[in-house]
């Protein structure tokens, strides 16, 4: 995930770069001191996600945020902010999480977590989207989380609140109803 952080003090920019480092899937692509230099960054850098403090000088943390929403592709926001009062302009601008200052390592790598983590009515809109709907299912086991090939499923049986899956290579148990994945599947699949 490429990242950008945006912090007029170079200290707190300095330590969640620090943090970041300690796990390479993040890479910081690049860092501002203030809110205009964030959004002209952004624009070149193209960056996933930005850590973003509120209160800077010149064009504070709201405003920036209100600007990257503002692109064509905005990338995703997480307020790392001294002030708990801001939070509720800050989900409002479509946050994906909101830090309280001193960051620490278990909750910025939690946000970061959550941030790319899709809900359902991301989903949703996603399939509506594209060309008609999920190539796959999936389940969370023993083994992390296993893509089950649409056009390997043979059959899928509700019990109680699960759903088996039998598929060519086996079997397993998502966590999806029996009446979501009709209407998703219903041209693919015969109720009985």
């Amino acid at each position: 995930m490429k990242i950008l952080l945006v912090d007029d003090e170079t200290l707190a920019r300095d330590r969640l770069r620090r943090l970041l480092e300690s796990k390479p899937e993040h890479e910081v692509v690049g860092d501002a001191a203030n809110g205009i230099e964030a959004v002209k960054q952004c624009a070149a850098l193209q960056p996933d996600l930005v850590l973003l403090d509120i209160r800077m000088p010149g064009m504070d943390g709201l405003e920036t945020a209100r600007h990257f929403s503002e692109l064509e592709s905005p990338p995703g926001v997480i307020f790392c902010t001294a002030y708990e009062e801001h939070a509720v302009q800050a989900f409002d601008l479509q946050a994906v999480g909101y830090l309280l200052k001193p960051v620490r390592r278990e909750n910025l790598f939690d946000a970061l977590h959550k941030s790319v983590k899709l809900n359902r009515a991301q989903i949703t809109a996603l399939q509506a989207e594209g060309d008609g709907g999920r190539s796959h299912l999936s389940a969370r086991t023993h083994k992390g989380v296993e893509l089950i090939p649409i056009e390997d499923v043979r059959y899928l049986q509700a019990d109680q609140k699960y759903v088996t899956v039998r598929y060519r290579d086996g079997e397993v148990i998502i966590d999806e109803s029996l009446r979501d994945l009709e209407v998703e599947f219903g041209d693919r699949f015969v109720r009985v």
